[in-house]
């Protein structure tokens, strides 16, 4: 009997000790990767309201919906205080896709309006750059160099977090359209307009810059984006059909003078996209700017930092060798100076043809870093020391 007692104590005593082991072990590897997510979820982003900013608002002040959600964005007012016309520029739609988000900072740190107003959002779905792309072991950070040290960006996901929207239904129907969607995109701010005030968080988001842009009598809304060099809609200004002619002809003088940037007019019946949904739910011009990302080509290599910034990749290469890709792409890869020179170029080029098109809502401004000079100088160079900011002049998003 005291033999079978012993016996019994003994095993569970391994057990006991297996079972702390384990639990030990996962404690490991959780808790350290439990810190790093906080650490990502919690970074504070400082953004320097330069010269220009006349005002630094949060989207709640159009749609009181968004008090107190993570989506409730800072919203730069960039007024010259003369009349003329209303842009609005958002980055960080897809936060995957950095180049949006550090065309919006150089906006916000260096234009200065001389008619009309411009108004900014850099981060416009906050929530989805708050979180990482399970399995594809994304960066959670970058860093861009300047001469003051680096300026270090949070990286993100394409959709909102599952922690601040949920749950995904089965079949995501899109409002009011009712087309049906992937389910996660019910959580994707690039197919959720025109929103509805009381949907789920990126659906809330999308209705809210449909309150301001109609409040604030918003002229033309431009969406930064970028986009792998296997999808077709890649170096391309996209638009609503009632912004043709002024896309048409802004591709046409920057493919001319500068580099290649196609145009395509929006598909009426592809519901959720913002060049389709702001043209037809507000009075703005509809734009989206799409540059080269190899980071995201699904074909590409180790997906690192260096990836994200030097747009480097010998699988891409090939890729494009085997005539896969819309895109060219060589040894000199797509540098993220380039993505943000071509999509700032870009943007001055649809504003010149905005100005021409629609006298007397001319929209003027000085200190935009154009392709030349980003290429030339580096995005660092256009960033702003937080450090040494005047008081009073540092937001975070």
């Amino acid at each position: 009997m005291k033999q079978h007692l012993h016996k019994a104590s003994r095993q569970v005593k391994n057990e006991l000790a297996t079972t702390l082991i384990i639990i030990a072990a996962w404690l490991a590897v959780v808790v350290p990767a439990g810190v790093q997510l906080a650490a990502h979820k919690d970074f504070e982003e400082p953004i320097v309201a330069g010269p220009g900013v006349t005002k630094v608002r949060k989207l709640s002040e159009w749609a009181p919906y968004m008090a107190g959600s993570v989506n409730d964005c800072n919203i730069y007012v960039l007024d010259s205080g003369v009349d003329g016309g209303t842009m609005l520029v958002i980055g960080g739609t897809h936060p995957e896709e950095p180049a949006g988000v550090l065309s919006a900072v150089t906006i916000v740190e260096n234009v200065v309006p001389t008619r009309g107003r411009i108004l900014v959002a850099v981060r416009a779905n906050r929530s989805a750059s708050m979180t990482t792309r399970p399995g594809d072991a994304y960066p959670q950070f970058y860093s861009i160099k300047t001469p003051f040290g680096q300026r270090t960006f949070r990286m993100g996901d394409r959709w909102c977090s599952p922690l601040h929207s949920w749950p995904d239904p089965d079949c995501y129907v899109h409002y009011p359209s009712r087309q049906m969607l992937a389910y996660m995109d019910i959580r994707n701010l690039n197919r959720t307009w025109p929103g509805r005030r009381d949907g789920l968080l990126a659906e809330r988001t999308a209705a809210a810059f449909v309150d301001l842009i109609n409040a604030e009598g918003v002229d033309m809304f431009i969406d930064n984006h970028e986009a792998e060099l296997e999808y077709p809609i890649i170096s391309m200004i996209v638009a609503h059909q009632d912004a043709a002619d002024i896309a048409s002809m802004a591709s046409l003088w920057i493919s001319d003078e500068q580099f290649n940037m196609d145009m395509e007019l929006s598909p009426p019946l592809l519901h959720g996209l913002s060049h389709r949904e702001v043209g037809d739910f507000t009075e703005a011009l509809a734009f989206t700017i799409e540059v080269p990302e190899p980071f995201l080509d699904r074909v590409r290599g180790i997906t690192d930092e260096k990836l994200l910034l030097e747009g480097k990749d010998e699988f891409v290469m090939r890729a494009g060798s085997a005539g896969l890709l819309y895109e060219t792409m060589d040894e000199n890869g797509w540098h993220i100076d380039q993505r943000v020179g071509r999509t700032n170029s870009t943007i001055d080029m649809i504003v010149d043809m905005f100005n021409d098109f629609r006298p007397g809502r001319e929209i003027e401004y000085e200190g935009l870093p154009l392709h030349r000079d980003v290429v030339a100088n580096g995005v660092g160079a256009y960033l702003r020391d937080p450090e040494h900011a005047p008081e009073g002049r540092v937001a975070h998003d």
